[in-house]
């Protein structure tokens, strides 16, 4: 690990002057920087700051601290209640020791786990801009299959953005000159293109303080996820699911997947394609095809294309009985 100097907040306008990578949890940036992946100049330690808080909103929503650990989080009866596919995205990643020191702001902010990324000898566009991907061409079964582009086929690692996700939450941030955003998680992430090194919309600086939940969404909810083992693996496909039956047909949807793509990847054709349909295979069916157009393999990673079509389905099926 290179030598960095260390800096510690007492203030979130302290920690977004003092001009530096944020470190909170570490679950994911001191792994990077033990491979030298990433070779910050200055750490910025926010854990001690007020962020970890999960509060009540006045339209029924939640505002989650940026600290929350992803533990807490996903114990919280208000979670358990009113955001299930929340809770149970949280509960499927990761261990149990690292979910008690990850927090929901590092969370958002995690980076792929692409074997290319993470081996200094290789050529990774997102490590190195202009050094070549080699996930194409090479070993390539976690990438995306979609929303890749010539530069880089990584995938979003996250279970918890997904579900948030499909829950429409916004990111809130403050900016080194006081101002704050409130940004929908929409808007948040950036697909590859051109530069696939700039992962989302943040200024240099910025910091995540919050998240807010819109009022609960109706409907049942569910997280899916599919992996090469039962514990402490990243999805190949998961689905974070809300969907209201109403007479006997779809009234609303709300799907978001993980593993298939450079963010957590939502299709609103996907969801047009079920809103006033008798729940069956004929209206799953065409959600799945809305979901795979336009979809790529890439070799080793063909598989995630049936895959993604049964995970589907499967979750329709479960939440429209």
């Amino acid at each position: 690990m290179k030598t960095f100097d260390y800096a510690r907040a007492g203030s979130v306008a302290e920690a977004v002057q003092a001009g530096g990578r944020f470190i909170a949890g570490g679950t994911n940036l001191l792994d990077l920087m033990k491979l030298q992946v990433e070779t910050p100049e200055k750490l910025v330690d926010i854990s001690r700051l007020d962020l970890a808080r999960i509060e009540e909103r006045e339209d029924g929503g939640l505002t989650i601290g940026a600290l929350v650990p992803n533990s807490d989080l996903a114990a919280d009866p208000r979670v358990i209640e009113k955001y299930e596919v929340l809770s149970r995205a949280l509960l499927a990643g990761a261990s149990g020791q690292l979910r008690n020191k990850a927090t929901t702001g590092g969370n958002l902010l995690q980076r792929t786990r692409c074997y290319y990324f993470y081996d200094t000898a290789a050529g990774c566009n997102k490590r190195a801009p202009g050094s070549g991907c080699e996930a194409i061409g090479g070993f390539n079964r976690i990438h995306a299959i979609l929303g890749t582009s010539d530069q880089c086929i990584a995938t979003h690692p996250g279970d918890m953005p997904v579900a948030m996700r499909a829950l429409d939450a916004v990111i809130v941030t403050q900016r080194g000159d006081g101002d704050k955003r409130r940004i929908p998680i929409a808007d948040f992430y950036r697909l590859p293109g051109d530069t696939p090194h700039i992962e989302n919309v943040l200024e240099p600086g910025e910091l995540i303080t919050h998240v807010e939940l819109p009022a609960p969404p109706q409907g049942k909810q569910t997280y899916r996820k599919v992996r090469d083992r039962a514990s402490y693996a990243f999805a190949l496909v998961s689905v974070a699911a809300v969907i209201a039956v109403e007479d006997g047909r779809i009234a609303s949807a709300a799907l978001a997947f993980g593993g298939l793509a450079h963010m957590p990847w939502r299709n609103p054709a996907v969801e047009a394609a079920l809103i006033g349909q008798t729940p069956g295979t004929a209206a799953f069916e065409a959600a799945a095809d809305a979901l795979l157009d336009g979809a790529k393999g890439f070799g080793s990673n063909d598989f995630k294309l049936p895959l993604a079509r049964r995970v589907l389905i499967a979750t329709l099926r479960d939440l429209t009985q």
